[in-house]
């Protein structure tokens, strides 16, 4: 059976030749770019297996389902550009005896300065390949997930490596783009204060760190869990701010 790969770009020229040549064996990827101003595009163009399409931000849920409509085939294997799979994965995922009613999960092991992360709270596993006549992604702007409902859940054996963090720049630009996101997308639904921030950053380092063990991976589990504490702390910080604005523009 005949499956589809979508992968979300933006300038994502550090890891998107690693994520391409791990799909060198499925037949149809689509990559959805939405503004690189880097050489992805230069990168995916190499890959005779590669459509390019482009769109703009919409947010992520949004997006994976604009991928998803672009590709040829009913079966969707979902990733980011930061995602590689491994040999014995793409292997697993090719011979499967797929079934409309079943969803299929990848086990995740995450990576930061080259060394595997075990502890911080990383999901062990993400579902990723499903078949788009019976499901979809939720259209969330952040923390998209592919709807479940009524589906079986088959987590895979081999493994997908997961380049979430590539630098101290690439940590603060996240953390940006991320906390706007959640801010935009909880604002009339949640309510937020400077004290709910502090206390909301405070609880997620410790919780990243200390109940997730992060602390168990050294100087990188106590930089992601910081990571943790910061992006909690201004996500909630630009709601209150959000909803602020957003009160007095309706008096």
């Amino acid at each position: 059976m005949k499956i589809s790969v979508t992968v979300l770009t933006k300038n994502s020229e550090e890891t998107l030749a690693s994520c391409l040549q791990s799909l060198e064996k499925f037949h149809e990827v689509v990559v959805l770019d939405t503004g690189s101003t880097d050489l992805t595009l230069d990168i995916a163009a190499t890959f005779p297996n590669v459509k390019i399409f482009t769109a703009k931000f919409s947010g992520f849920g949004s997006l994976h389902n604009i991928a998803s409509e672009k590709a040829s085939e009913k079966w969707i294997l979902s990733l980011d550009s930061d995602e590689v799979l491994s040999e014995g994965l793409a292997e697993e995922i090719l011979t499967l005896q797929l079934d409309r009613e079943r969803v299929y999960s990848l086990p995740f092991y995450n990576y930061f300065n080259g060394k595997q992360i075990r502890g911080c709270g990383f999901s062990p596993h993400n579902t990723r390949l499903y078949n788009k006549t019976k499901t979809r992604f939720s259209e969330d702007l952040l923390d998209e997930e592919i709807i479940k409902e009524g589906l079986e859940e088959v987590v895979l054996k081999n493994p997908i490596k997961h380049y979430s963090y590539r630098s101290i720049s690439h940590f603060l630009k996240k953390m940006e783009l991320y906390s706007s996101l959640y801010a935009e997308q909880n604002k009339y639904k949640k309510s937020s204060s400077l004290l709910k921030a502090t206390l909301s950053g405070l609880f997620a380092f410790f919780k990243s760190y200390v109940l997730k063990k992060g602390i168990l991976d050294g100087k990188e589990g106590l930089i992601i869990s910081v990571y943790h504490g910061h992006i909690t702390f201004y996500k909630h910080l630009k709601l209150a701010e959000i909803n602020q604005i957003d009160r007095a523009w309706k008096k």
